[in-house]
Formats: structure tokens, C-alpha cells, sequence
């Protein structure tokens, strides 16, 4: 009698991921990956190119840029870009701003102003589906999405509208104008993301691991100062050794105190932290109560 093999939790996970990406390939007309550098997005690269190796992906990545970027991130997007060999879209918020459709922010943030870029890129390109890296266990209105998520021809997200996924089983119809999110790394946690990246040898930027940097501490959360507005006056710069559990616009995106240079002592920080990376570190979620899930309904990713 044949002995039944087990998958790993890795490789349950790796196997889902990828049959979720050939899905969409093999459903939808136009896919797009958004693509920003930070660790999610770059597992979700890998899990593409493992899904159609030997061949080439067959679908560009998309990168919302805020002109607020740490400068590590952007180069290592450059990088994986090239190693992959894809297509990189640029969809530019500064843009949106210079030509006066788009409104700085008083608290200089930028990253609720991605909407827009994003909604005009999908519609420019005539995306039909478009994968995130959301995780179920980054916020609570990321825990209400299925994998696969529809947005009405506005971009927008109505919770009440989500389809029932029983046995793995993925609707992908929509009308004319309508598209679908497509989350492939729904079922793993932050900690399944940083084994996954031990184990295939992932390059991240070097900001998720511990350096020391000069930051200034608002609202609990240590930043980095920027061209976007910070520090002010009474807030004091200071060299402190950090990392980074989730990167985005800098001025919403704090850093950690931590020792953490390898992967595995990320795991092990990981793994006994009791909140999220998007808890611990993004200003832009503390603004109400229900921040992400008015953004979401709006068309933000």
C-alpha cells in the first residue's frame, strides 16, 4: 500500500498560491500583479514564475508610486523587475498631483491618495483582474475578502457582494467595466511569509532587517524623515537601530526597535509579537476605526 504524502504547511500554501495565479491566467484576459517591492509582493512574484516555469510570466506588474518611496524599496522593485523579466507600469501619484487631479494631504500622507492612480491605470489598461498581496491576518477589513474579490465598474468594494468560495471553487465573472482583486496569499500569515522566504532564499530590501537609522517618534511610531513634512518642531531626530515589518509611504510607515538581522531572527521576532505589521507600524490605519474598509470601498487595494 502506498504511503500518502502530507504537504507541509509551506507547501499547501505554495500549492494554492499557484493554482490560484494559473486560474486567473487561464480565466481572465488582461492580469495585472501590483507590485510595490515589500516582501508580499515580491512572494507573489516568486509564486508566478514558479506557476508558468519554464516559461515567462505572462502578465506585467503594476507599482502605485506615491513619490514618498524609501529609496531601498524602489531599487530593490528595479531589481526583481529585472530578474524576473517583467513588465513594470508605473502609476505615479506626483503625476496626479502636478496636473491638479489630485490634493496633498495636511498630514502629508500620500498613501490614501493611491485610489485614483490605481482605478485610472486599471481602466486605462482594460485590467480584468488584479492580484494583491493582502493577507487575512493583516486588518479586519482584509479578513472579510475572499480570494476572489469583485469591484463594481467605479473600482469600488461592497462587502455585501462577495461570493461564496465552498472547495476552492473561484467565480470570476463580472460585467463589462467590473473587475476582480485576486488575493493569492489570503490563507498565509506573516509568519508563514518570512519561513516561505527562508526557505526559497527571497531577496527583500535590506530595510526589513535591523540597521540603524534616524528616525522621530509620532503618535508611538517611529519615522523617517522625509521631503513628505517630517519631523516638526518639537519632534526630536534620533539614531536608532530598526527594521521594518511592512513598507509603504514613509510618512504612515513606522519602524520597529529590533536586533533582527537574519531572516531567522525575524522569525523568531515574528513569531511572539501579539499585533499585527499593519497594527504595529501604518499611521494610515489609525485614522478611524474603520480606515481600511472606507479606503477598500472606495477602490484601494
Amino acid at each position: 500500500m502506498t504511503a500518502v504524502r502530507r504537504l507541509s504547511q509551506l507547501d499547501a500554501l505554495e500549492a494554492e498560491g499557484v493554482h490560484i495565479i494559473r486560474e486567473v491566467a487561464g480565466e481572465f484576459e488582461r492580469p495585472v500583479l501590483l507590485f510595490s517591492g515589500g516582501k508580499d509582493s515580491v512572494v507573489m512574484l516568486h509564486l508566478a514564475a514558479k506557476a508558468f516555469a519554464p516559461a515567462a510570466i505572462p502578465f506585467p506588474v503594476l507599482h502605485v508610486d506615491t513619490g514618498h518611496n524609501f529609496p531601498e524599496v524602489i531599487a530593490h522593485r528595479d531589481r526583481a523587475v529585472q530578474e524576473y523579466g517583467v513588465r513594470l507600469l508605473v502609476a505615479s501619484v506626483q503625476e496626479l498631483i502636478d496636473s491638479g487631479r489630485l490634493r496633498e494631504r495636511p498630514d502629508g500622507t500620500r498613501n490614501p491618495l493611491q485610489t485614483v492612480p490605481l482605478l485610472e491605470a486599471i481602466d486605462g489598461y482594460r485590467f480584468d483582474s488584479v492580484f494583491g498581496g493582502g493577507r487575512r491576518d493583516e486588518e479586519k477589513a482584509r479578513a472579510k475578502e475572499r480570494v476572489f474579490s469583485l469591484r463594481d465598474e467605479f473600482g469600488q468594494w461592497d462587502p455585501r457582494r462577495q461570493r461564496p468560495e465552498l472547495w476552492d471553487l473561484y467565480n470570476g465573472r463580472h460585467r463589462a467595466g467590473e473587475h476582480v482583486r485576486v488575493f493569492p496569499l489570503s490563507n498565509w500569515t506573516e509568519v508563514d511569509i518570512w519561513e516561505y522566504v527562508a526557505r526559497e532564499g527571497i531577496a527583500l530590501p535590506e530595510i526589513y532587517y535591523a540597521h540603524e537609522r534616524d528616525v522621530f517618534l509620532r503618535d508611538s511610531m517611529w519615522l523617517t524623515a522625509g521631503e513628505w513634512g517630517g519631523p516638526k518642531q518639537h519632534e526630536t531626530v534620533e539614531r536608532r537601530t530598526v527594521r521594518y515589518r511592512t513598507v509603504g509611504d514613509m510618512s504612515c510607515t513606522g519602524a520597529v526597535d529590533s536586533t533582527a538581522t537574519t531572516v531567522a531572527d525575524v522569525i523568531a521576532e515574528v513569531a511572539i509579537s501579539t499585533i499585527t505589521e499593519r497594527g504595529a507600524t501604518r499611521a494610515d490605519d489609525r485614522l478611524t476605526e474603520a480606515a481600511m474598509e472606507d479606503r477598500k470601498r472606495e477602490g484601494y487595494f
